[in-house]
C-alpha cells in the first residue's frame, strides 16, 4: 500500500499548484490523476489571469468587478483575499518561466476581459492555460513529486471520521490499490460535463464532488452553473472572450447587435452570464437558430497575430474564414461555481480532506465568475490548500482497516450502509449543520448557516445528479446575502441585472 504525507487527487493547474505548495513543507507529496497532467482541462483556458499589476489598476477595483460580476453573491472577504494575492501568484508564474506577453516597455502586458473595468488579464497569446500547465509540470518534475498517471479514484478511505487515503483503479491494468495519506486534496474539477452541449473535457464529470459528498462533506452553490456564450456550433469548443475584447460583435439572424438591448453600456463586454442569457434568449425566441460572432470589421491580420490558436480553431472547427464570414456560436455549459464547501484554506467538513479548484466552492465567484478569475482561483487557493494539507501532523494517517468494508464500489454485502458509501460511522461522524452529536445534543457548524433552497432557485441545476435541494448547504435564494460577508463593503450601485430589453445590464 503506497503511503504519502499529502496525496493530491487531480493534476490540473489547481492540483499541481497544491502539490508544489505542499512539497515546500513536506518531502513526500504525490499526485494521482485520470490523465497525464498536460492533458487536463486547465489547458483549455485561453484568455488570461487577472491581477492588478499596473499603475492604473488596484486590487480593490479588481475586487469590485468580481463582486459585481457575481451578482453581489460572493463572499467579499474571500474576494479580497483572492484579489490581494493575485499579483504575487502571477509574478511567481513569471519567475518560474511562463512566457507572458510583454508590452513595449518589457512589462507584463494585459488585456481586458468581459466584466472587467480595467485591462488586467496577463496572458500568453490565447493559450494561457496551456503555457501554465507546461511550466507547473516542469516545477513538479523539478520538485521530485511522484505522479500516478491514469489512475481513477473510486472512493475515499475514512477512519474514525477522518480521511486517511483513497482507493483507485489503474486504467491500463485494472489493478485496484489503496493509497494512504496524512491528508488528501481533491482537485478534480467541476461537473459541467453533465450538460450538453458543453465545452468541458470528458473528465470534468463531478466525480471528486461525489466522492466528498459520499464521505460526509457538505456541498454549496450547486445551482450556480456558468454558460459561456462562444461555443462553436456543432463541436461545442469554446472561443476565448478576448475576441469580444478586441471588438467582436454578437449578432442575430437579422444582423442586429442584440447584446446592446440587454447591456447598453458594455454590450458584448458585459459579464459572461449576461451575454450568454442574451444569446439564449435570441435563440429561444425563435429569432435565430444560432447567433453569430462577427469579426469581419476587425483587421484579420491583427486577430491572427494576437490570437493564433483561436484563428486556427475557427477555421478547423467552424469551417469559416472569420475575415469573410460570421462564426456560428451558442452558449454552452462551461464551469460550476458550486462544489465542495471549503474554508479559505481548502478544509472540508471531513478531517484530513481538502479541496481546491473547480470541485471546491470557496464562495469567491458568487453567481458568476469573471473570465481571468478561474485560473487565478486555481493558483491562489491551490497554494493555500496544499500548505494547509502539509501541516497535518506526520503519522496522522493510519493504515485503514479494510475488513468488512464491503466492495470498493459500495455495492453488495459486508459492512454497514455508512461504511459501504464511505461515510464515517454515526458515532464518529463529523458535526455538520443540523446533525446530531453522539451525546444527543446539537453542535453549531463553524461554517456559515445557509438559507433553505426554494424551487425556482435551483431549477438551473436540475440536470445535476446531485440535486441542490438534497445537498446540505446548497441552494439559496438569489437575493440572499452570504451571512459570512458581515458588513457590506461593496454596495449595489444600480438595479439588479435583468434580461428585459433596455435594462442596463452593466454588471
Amino acid at each position: 500500500m503506497p503511503k504519502h504525507s499529502v496525496l493530491v487527487v487531480g493534476a490540473g493547474i489547481a492540483g499541481m499548484r497544491a502539490a508544489l505548495a505542499a512539497s515546500e513543507r513536506s518531502s513526500d507529496v504525490a499526485l494521482i490523476s485520470k490523465v497525464h497532467p498536460l492533458r487536463t482541462h486547465g489547458g483549455t483556458s485561453q484568455g488570461g489571469i487577472n491581477a492588478a499589476l499596473h499603475a492604473e489598476d488596484r486590487a480593490d477595483l479588481h475586487a469590485m468587478d468580481t463582486v459585481k460580476g457575481g451578482d453581489y453573491l460572493g463572499d467579499q472577504d474571500v474576494v479580497e483575499l483572492l484579489t490581494g494575492a493575485a499579483p504575487r501568484a502571477v509574478i511567481a508564474l513569471d519567475h518560474w518561466g511562463v512566457p507572458f506577453n510583454r508590452d513595449a516597455h518589457g512589462r507584463l502586458d494585459a488585456r481586458r476581459l468581459c466584466g472587467a473595468t480595467r485591462a488586467r488579464a496577463c496572458f500568453v497569446d490565447d493559450m494561457t492555460g496551456h503555457a501554465t500547465l507546461q511550466v507547473l509540470y516542469e516545477q513538479v518534475l523539478k520538485a521530485g513529486i511522484r505522479a500516478y498517471e491514469e489512475w481513477v479514484v473510486t472512493r475515499l478511505l475514512l477512519d474514525d471520521g477522518a480521511c486517511v487515503g483513497v482507493v483507485a483503479i489503474e486504467l491500463a491494468s485494472g489493478a485496484v490499490e489503496a493509497f494512504a495519506a496524512n491528508a488528501v486534496v481533491l482537485a478534480t474539477g467541476g461537473c459541467a460535463r453533465v450538460y450538453e452541449p458543453t465545452g468541458a473535457a470528458y473528465g470534468v464529470a463531478g466525480d471528486g464532488v461525489a466522492l466528498a459528498y459520499r464521505a460526509g462533506a457538505p456541498l454549496m452553490d450547486m445551482e450556480m452553473v456558468q454558460f459561456h456564450p462562444l461555443g462553436i456550433r456543432g463541436s461545442g469548443m469554446i472561443l476565448t472572450e478576448a475576441l469580444l475584447g478586441l471588438g467582436g460583435h454578437l449578432v442575430n439572424g437579422g444582423g442586429e447587435r442584440f447584446t446592446l438591448k440587454y447591456a447598453p453600456t458594455l454590450g458584448e463586454r458585459a459579464p459572461r452570464d449576461i451575454v450568454a442569457r442574451a444569446a439564449e434568449e435570441e435563440i429561444v425566441s425563435g429569432r435565430a437558430e444560432f447567433v453569430a460572432l462577427d469579426l469581419r470589421h476587425l483587421k484579420g491580420d491583427e486577430v491572427k497575430r494576437q490570437l493564433p490558436l483561436t484563428s486556427h480553431i475557427v477555421k478547423t472547427q467552424a469551417g469559416v474564414d472569420p475575415a469573410k464570414e460570421t462564426v456560428p456560436v451558442r452558449p454552452v455549459a462551461h464551469r460550476t461555481m458550486g462544489g465542495i464547501q471549503v474554508s479559505r484554506d481548502g478544509a472540508t467538513g471531513v478531517t484530513g480532506l481538502y479541496a481546491t479548484g473547480g470541485c471546491a466552492a470557496t464562495g469567491v465567484h458568487g453567481a458568476n465568475a469573471l473570465g481571468g478569475n478561474w485560473l487565478l482561483e486555481a493558483l491562489v487557493f491551490g497554494e493555500r490548500a496544499g500548505l494547509a494539507a502539509a501541516q497535518r501532523a506526520p503519522g496522522s494517517a493510519r493504515a485503514p482497516n479494510l475488513r468488512n468494508r464491503g466492495p470498493i464500489d459500495g455495492s453488495g454485502e459486508g459492512g454497514s450502509h455508512s461504511q459501504r458509501v464511505g461515510a464515517p460511522d454515526a458515532a464518529a461522524r463529523r458535526s455538520l449543520a443540523g446533525r446530531v452529536r453522539p451525546s444527543g445534543g446539537r453542535e453549531r457548524d463553524p461554517r456559515p448557516r445557509r438559507a433553505p433552497p426554494t424551487g425556482r432557485d435551483h431549477e438551473q441545476g436540475a440536470a445535476l445528479q446531485l440535486r441542490a435541494d438534497s445537498v446540505p448547504g446548497a441552494g439559496v435564494t438569489p437575493d440572499r446575502r452570504r451571512s459570512h460577508c458581515g458588513r457590506r463593503r461593496i454596495q449595489r450601485g444600480e438595479p439588479r441585472r435583468s434580461l428585459a430589453p433596455g435594462s442596463s445590464g452593466a454588471g
